[in-house]
């Protein structure tokens, strides 16, 4: 049985619920290091009133006893403060119909899902479709980390490029291959590895903000000793990268995946793309890693980077154009509160996304009944290849 985890609830309902199914029994399960995920998501310069609100802890209801799994769903909820303040406009019987919404905002799920639900107020759509979601999504990610974490595998994340700044390669390349470069970028409000880039993505903020604007930006994710032969060739959905795209691209407001090189490669002829393999009379090791640490479908042992483009976030403050649906008349698209960016934070949503298909891809190669079976799986396949 492979991982699967389903989420529901609304930003502003009673909260956010989450199961997860497939971990294998009597992992060890640190809470606090699944609230820190959740605290880490809601930091980052640029953010809005709502993370000043909300102080996300998780509150396991099933599959966890005495700090390890049990092989059972683990069931989960996240409750919201600002709740309170909506109880009545989102109540599940009686309410009061305030806060309508009928102008569609560009770049949002409103007006497509409001033709497709048949629905009048498109509340009904932006509840759901809202990033609060990803705060469940990055509980599921923490609690598949701690599964990787057991195999001392590590995802790190850092801002690339915020607006128009970006970070000096040289710089993060070098910072990104620190151990402590994940608490590097935690330092940083934006989450950059270059210091001098930090600042100049927090002005840009700054100036966005006073303008009534937001911004977008670009963030790599990098997997650190992923064991080469997860993933597979022999059908397209069992495909490591396709498996790693459709999870990032689900993210709410991200736009692309690139892996490896991406579409740098497109400059290149093949010599200078692929990564050459040497022998250096202990083990094979390889010259480069534009692949990205992923070759026909599966890990091939190097690093797994991506990077991902967050398009700048859709609701601002000086709204754009849009049609009133009832009316049929020009308007101003609807204010809902929002963030100038939330860049550093879609970093630490990516990570949990892509720590759930890895752990899915683990325990698939190296079965998931329990963590003991599956650390004598995985280190045969150690002996088998070598590593």
């Amino acid at each position: 049985m492979k991982i699967r985890f389903l989420t529901a609830g609304e930003s502003h309902g009673p909260g956010l619920v989450g199961i997860i199914e497939g971990l294998p029994a009597n992992l060890p399960v640190d809470l606090k290091r699944v609230n820190h995920e959740l605290y880490r998501r809601q930091q980052g310069y640029g953010r809005g009133g709502r993370m000043k609100m909300e102080r996300d802890q998780v509150e396991v209801l099933s599959g966890i006893r005495f700090n390890k799994t049990l092989g059972s769903p683990i069931s989960f909820i996240l409750r919201n403060k600002d709740w309170a303040n909506w109880t009545e406009i989102m109540s599940q019987g009686e309410g009061k119909e305030e806060r309508v919404i009928t102008r569609p905002r560009p770049g949002h799920a409103d007006l497509p899902g409001a033709l497709k639900y048949d629905f009048d107020d498109m509340r009904n759509v932006l509840e759901r479709s809202s990033a609060r979601e990803t705060a469940m999504r990055v509980a599921v990610g923490a609690f598949c980390k701690e599964l990787l974490y057991h195999f001392e595998i590590q995802i790190i994340s850092h801002v690339l490029q915020i607006g128009p700044v970006k970070a000096n390669m040289d710089v993060v390349q070098e910072m990104a291959l620190r151990e402590d470069a994940l608490l590097k970028a935690d330092e940083s409000p934006v989450r950059c590895l270059d210091p001098q880039a930090s600042q100049e993505m927090m002005a840009f903020i700054r100036r966005a903000k006073k303008e009534g604007d937001t911004a977008g930006g670009v963030i790599q994710i990098i997997a650190k000793k992923v064991p080469p032969g997860l993933g597979s060739h022999v059908h397209w959905d069992r495909k490591l990268d396709g498996q790693l795209a459709a999870a990032l691209m689900s993210i709410q407001a991200v736009k692309g995946v690139e892996i490896g090189l991406g579409f740098k490669g497109a400059q290149l002829p093949g010599s200078q793309f692929h990564d050459e393999m040497f022998y250096d009379g202990s083990k094979l090791y390889r010259n480069r890693n534009n692949a990205g640490g992923i070759e026909g479908g599966m890990s091939n042992g190097e690093d797994i980077v991506i990077q991902i483009f967050m398009k700048p976030i859709p609701t601002l403050m000086k709204p754009l154009h849009s049609v009133d649906l009832r009316t049929k008349e020009n308007f101003l698209a609807h204010k809902e509160r929002s963030d100038v960016t939330a860049v550093p934070a879609c970093a630490v949503v990516a990570e949990a996304a892509v720590a759930q298909v890895l752990a899915d891809a683990f325990c698939e190669k190296f079965g998931n009944d329990t963590i003991t079976d599956m650390e004598s799986a995985f280190n045969r396949y150690k002996e088998r290849i070598k590593l």
